[in-house]
């Protein structure tokens, strides 16, 4: 009587096991970059290594135009931005300059603009950057490139930039999702 009690609830317990893995859904597929244009897509031969949502601040500076005598422009100073995984929890950070990202684990990583390339009106541009070696060892270890992509906001202010409110600052929130990409 024991051995056919503990024979049913085996047998159970491995059809509500079956049950639960029939229901759970595929993992989310990796992003794909094919639909972006040519300059900002990564080359051959890297892979996604990491995918992330930054959500945060852009400051920008109204500052006079370089070689323009009596014109002013609003100048990008530094983002800075929580890193979250696509469930909305915070692997990281973005900040600069210079332009970094930082895991929670303490590995981090700045690089060098390889291209941008427009997206919607209103949105910051999409961006390819080269990464440099990281610091520390953990996720940012190996990373390749890193695209910004999924853009939201973050472009200079519209309040006009002129000699009556030069150096003053303006934040503007923005989004971006921030792939990450390591040698294949």
């Amino acid at each position: 009587m024991i051995l056919r009690t503990v024979t049913a609830s085996a047998s159970v317990l491995a059809l509500g096991l079956l049950a639960a893995c029939g229901s759970m859904s595929p993992a989310a597929p990796m992003y794909s970059q094919t639909a972006l244009p040519a300059a900002v897509q990564v080359p051959a031969g890297n892979t996604v290594a990491l995918e992330t949502v930054g959500v945060g601040e852009i400051t920008y500076q109204c500052r006079a135009k370089k070689d323009a005598a009596g014109q002013f422009e609003w100048v990008f100073v530094g983002p800075a931005a929580s890193l979250n995984d696509r469930s909305g929890k915070q692997i990281g950070k973005y900040y600069g300059p210079p332009a970094t990202w930082e895991a929670m684990d303490g590995s981090k990583l700045s690089g060098a603009q390889v291209a941008v390339a427009p997206s919607a009106p209103g949105n910051l541009a999409f961006q390819l950057v080269k990464g440099n070696p990281a610091t520390g060892s953990g996720a940012m270890t190996g990373v390749t490139y890193i695209q910004r992509v999924e853009t939201k906001g973050g472009v200079a202010p519209a309040t006009p930039c002129t000699a009556g409110n030069v150096d003053a600052k303006e934040i503007v929130k923005y989004q971006a999702d921030y792939i990450f990409y390591k040698a294949s």
